[in-house]
């Protein structure tokens, strides 16, 4: 089992639901940034979600994308961001940590490199956006040889037709995007996003966490309540955008964490 596999039971032992946190690696600095990241499982994060920066995220709103430019701005690197995972870990050898973001960075260091360096660096699972099912040997099926999860998306125009596609190789959780469009767009609402959990649950085992427009507590705990849990992302990082002290923003994941966790 990996880490997620482990967070994900031990969740579902005490009846709770799960709260993820993104960040993105290197905003607003790398010491900023790795001082958040060890302070997110103290604030109640289940799962640590680590953007990769890179120089053109499709599917990321201004939000995400200007802390992609403020990071790599900075100089963080895709090895910057495994460091930062492996210090992490000389403090957390339990929490999950999944990196989120684009396939270039990764092709660009070649897949056997990076999955053994992301081992390494204490990495338990991915999410590339832009890599389908349909190219799983680039990617995904590698990564789960080397032990990593690798986390698909589900969307809101994902049919019944091209489920079954999506959920193959998929492990650790199914990320359901709760809205059509880039992250921070819109407001999720639970009365849609309820029976689409509902049928995605119906086709796997696999945890069904809600992400995009999610972004108070309240909502965090009304999503939260209709699937496995909730992610927030564009909500924390702009607070580290407006440069707010790190215990600011600590407390505002506590805030999320304590609502999703209330669900």
């Amino acid at each position: 089992m990996t880490r997620i596999d482990r967070k994900f039971a031990a969740l579902k032992a005490e009846g709770k639901k799960a709260f993820v946190a993104y960040v993105m690696a290197g905003d607003p600095d790398h010491d900023t940034s790795l001082e958040i990241i060890k302070g997110l499982p103290g604030a109640g994060v289940d799962v640590i979600e680590v953007g990769m920066p890179f120089t053109d995220p499709m599917a990321d709103g201004p939000t995400i994308q200007l802390a992609g430019q403020r990071a790599l701005a900075g100089g963080q690197t895709l090895q910057k961001t495994l460091d930062m995972a492996a210090a992490f870990r000389k403090i957390d050898n339990e929490t999950p940590i999944v990196m989120m973001g684009y396939y270039n960075p990764i092709y660009n260091r070649g897949v056997a490199k990076f999955l053994k360096d992301a081992e390494a660096a204490g990495i338990d699972g991915l999410i590339v956006v832009d890599l389908p099912p349909e190219e799983d040997a680039e990617l995904c099926i590698p990564a789960q040889a080397a032990g990593l999860n690798f986390i698909r998306l589900a969307t809101p125009t994902t049919d019944n037709k091209r489920l079954p596609r999506v959920l193959t190789n998929t492990s650790g959780f199914v990320y359901y995007v709760s809205i059509t469009g880039i992250t921070g767009a819109a407001e999720a609402q639970a009365a849609d996003v309820g029976p689409e959990v509902a049928r995605i649950k119906a086709k796997t085992d696999l945890p069904v966490i809600v992400g995009f427009g999610i972004k108070t507590p309240e909502a965090a705990e009304t999503i939260a309540g209709v699937a496995d849990g909730a992610v927030v992302g564009s909500a924390i990082v702009k607070l580290i955008e407006e440069r707010r002290p790190v215990p600011e923003i600590l407390d505002f994941v506590r805030s999320l964490a304590d609502g999703a966790h209330r669900a």
